[in-house]
């Protein structure tokens, strides 16, 4: 753990006490950069504390001052069963997320039983594994040891729904001369987004688009992805128009190779005929 996260975590550790006494408290966990051990020194801190039920608004700022918080905003909708309590503390942003065991639960089951690929939930799900107990220590381990068994049902729908990528290399040309650099960016970030959506399906790995960072942590997980696949997601954004078009559909390719590989079970056959496809151009007729 570097240096700034110590930092976060001896102040969390610190905030977490004021919370520890609260009528319903039954669990507090550091999630985010701080507990993976990678924060910088812009980085804040992210705790999420669970209820039987939500603690008065009384109480809450009360907790707030007893951590010496600043420049206090409260956020969210208490009949949701979720809150967050955002204020400074020694220059740092300290984010508490208060929410009710049951909403958190339902939260879960969107995902491993519903299969909501596109919920920012996952998020969440993937910084729990990597949570570090402040308090009610057995219940945060239940939870991460009912997260670490990824579903296959839950892979397999990431991988479907994910891979509709859009043909942008077909339509490269007539994109040249339409003004439309904002769109070919949104492509480029769609296709990049579906990409990693799709290998995190194949990994059974939690994944979502949501204020994403820290990708080429995230790709070394993979046992299962295109070669230097970090690098080349990079050199997307880096490239002109042509190159950038030509870049993604290689890399589409290679998903749809592993895919076949990995999942035969899953049809590639429509994404298999964008593969190669370009639109012509057409002449008028006399």
């Amino acid at each position: 753990m570097n240096e700034a996260s110590q930092y976060l975590l001896t102040l969390a550790k610190r905030n977490a006490q004021a919370y520890a006494a609260l009528p319903g408290i039954k669990a507090i966990m550091l999630t985010g950069s701080a507990a993976e051990g990678s924060s910088d020194f812009y980085s804040d801190i992210d705790m999420i504390l669970y209820y039987d039920e939500l603690p008065s608004e009384k109480a809450l700022l009360a907790a707030c001052q007893q951590n010496q918080g600043t420049e206090r905003r409260l956020l969210g909708d208490r009949s949701e069963g979720a809150m967050i309590d955002m204020y400074q503390v020694r220059s740092v942003e300290c984010q508490c997320e208060h929410t009710t065991i049951a909403a958190w639960e339902h939260e879960i089951a969107s995902v491993l039983e519903q299969l909501d690929v596109a919920t920012p939930t996952q998020k969440a799900l993937s910084g729990m594994l990597t949570a570090i107990p402040l308090f009610g220590e057995a219940l945060i381990r239940d939870w991460q040891a009912r997260l670490a068994h990824y579903p296959d049902a839950l892979a397999q729908a990431m991988v479907k729904h994910y891979l509709t990528i859009f043909p942008l290399w077909g339509i490269q040309d007539r994109m040249t001369t339409r003004d439309a650099t904002i769109w070919h960016y949104q492509l480029l970030v769609e296709g990049a987004y579906n990409i990693l959506s799709i290998f995190a399906g194949l990994n059974h790995l939690y994944y979502s688009s949501f204020q994403f960072k820290r990708m080429h942590h995230f790709i070394a997980q993979m046992n299962i992805a295109p070669p230097a696949l970090a690098n080349r997601l990079e050199a997307i954004f880096h490239s002109d128009t042509m190159t950038a078009a030509a870049q993604l559909e290689q890399l589409i390719s290679e998903t749809v190779a592993l895919v076949e590989q990995h999942m035969p079970e899953v049809d590639t056959t429509t994404i298999k005929k964008r593969i190669g496809w370009r639109q012509q151009s057409w002449q008028p007729i006399e």
